[in-house]
């Protein structure tokens, strides 16, 4: 970058810079936690081995909670991560699609996955831990 030059072009050059994976970096094509597994490029889930049928909308909440096992996830980083909204829209949305998904990977298992805490979000962790 020749000289002189504008503060606020080099600051946004670094940021460009910081956002880019590494070269050779890659996700994971597959997630697990506990007994759940996610596929993320067939697109399938299964517990225990036994398949578990979800919508898309469910997959991606259960895709990004995964992703971030053993955190906190806010409604927030939910809203803004799975159903592209920068704003929140005052609705039970979340709550809806946690009670499905909650149902559709924990219910008839020993111990649950999706945790709700309270005043925080929602996390996905072995219960075994």
């Amino acid at each position: 970058m020749p000289k002189p030059y504008a503060f606020a072009e080099l600051l946004a050059r670094v940021e460009v810079l910081g956002r880019r994976k590494p070269s050779g970096a890659t996700e994971a094509t597959t997630y697990r936690v506990g007994d759940l597994e996610l596929d993320r490029l067939s697109h399938k889930a299964s517990r225990n081995g036994e398949e578990i049928v979800l919508q898309p909308r469910e997959f991606r909440l259960l895709e990004f909670l995964m992703k971030h096992a053993g955190q906190v996830v806010t409604r927030t980083m939910l809203l803004e991560g799975v159903w592209d909204y920068h704003f929140d829209p005052q609705t039970n949305v979340i709550d809806v699609h946690i009670s499905r998904l909650r149902a559709k990977i924990d219910k008839g298992q020993g111990a649950p996955l999706l945790h709700t805490v309270r005043g925080a979000g929602y996390m996905i962790r072995d219960g075994a831990r």
